[in-house]
């Protein structure tokens, strides 16, 4: 009798402890209303291919003319390329190339980026768009134009801007427009000049008439947009360099093509120039996606 009370408290106890456990399994003890964060998902690409090796020799070949016809060694250097500094290259790696013909020079360059976000609410694929949004923005250009009959205008059709160019091919220039001049690509001196963007700057040389405007490219990647810029190469010659950027995914690839003629007299090809490196740009979307 004397063990009775023990076992009787020990009871107690258990039953104490049991509805303590009922009572936090049923959440009436935990905090309410806390949040579910369901991390952003990520980026399609983990890694960066090797951008020196990653145009076919025969494409350099078509965009560096003259490059095939030098001596063993130097051709070699040439088609080798020279990778870009950079101190992450699972995070942004580059090459550039560079002939040097009787008639002209012409450089070529690429730059891949892959872009990662750090915060779990947004995705890689977001961030990266923000990113390219940035490089389009600078350029002066922006593919939310809405369709319509402005659209032609917005995203500089040929067309439209072939209609305004006599009337003001003869306007002198100020040193700056209003906002809606500097946004448009086709409003400096050249007719597919877009003001100095991210890709240079300087003053505008004498175009060819048929020579066609910065503009956002379709079917290109998740968005693309190509940059065309003539500038002045010092006191002899005119330089144009054409950018392609367009993003896939996470990545963000940037194509410089740029000539310069040897004498002052000639004119840098546009048309060539931006359907060479949108030729290349669409090479390199297509290994992206493989």
């Amino acid at each position: 009798m004397a063990y009775v009370p023990g076992v009787a408290l020990l009871a107690a106890l258990v039953v104490g402890c049991s509805a303590g456990s009922d009572s936090n399994a049923n959440g009436a003890d935990s905090k309410a209303g806390s949040p579910t964060v369901t991390p952003a998902p990520p980026g399609k690409y983990l890694t960066l291919p090797a951008p020196c090796r990653a145009v076919p020799r025969g494409t350099l070949k078509d965009l560096l003319p003259g490059a095939a016809e030098l001596p063993g060694d130097q051709q070699e250097k040439v088609f080798r390329g020279s990778a870009s500094v950079t101190y992450d290259t699972d995070r942004k790696v580059g090459c550039s190339w560079k002939s040097d013909a009787p008639n002209a020079t012409r450089s070529l360059s690429i730059d891949f980026e892959r872009v990662v976000s750090y915060d779990p609410a947004v995705s890689d694929d977001d961030r990266a768009d923000t990113v390219y949004a940035k490089k389009e923005k600078a350029a002066g250009l922006s593919s939310s134009a809405p369709p319509g009959p402005d659209a032609e205008k917005d995203t500089g059709t040929p067309g439209e801007k072939e209609k305004g160019k006599g009337a003001d091919a003869e306007k002198p220039k100020g040193p700056a427009g209003d906002a809606t001049d500097s946004a448009d690509p086709s409003s400096s001196s050249s007719p597919s000049g877009g003001g100095t963007g991210e890709d240079g700057a300087g003053d505008s040389g004498v175009s060819p008439e048929d020579a066609l405007p910065s503009r956002v490219l379709d079917n290109l990647g998740d968005a693309a947009f190509l940059h065309d810029l003539p500038t002045r190469a010092g006191s002899t010659s005119q330089q144009r360099t054409v950018s392609v950027v367009f993003r896939t995914s996470n990545v963000v690839v940037t194509v410089r093509y740029a000539e310069q003629p040897a004498l002052v007299t000639q004119v840098p090809d546009s048309k060539e120039l931006q359907e060479k490196a949108q030729a290349l740009a669409r090479k390199l979307a297509e290994t992206l996606s493989e």
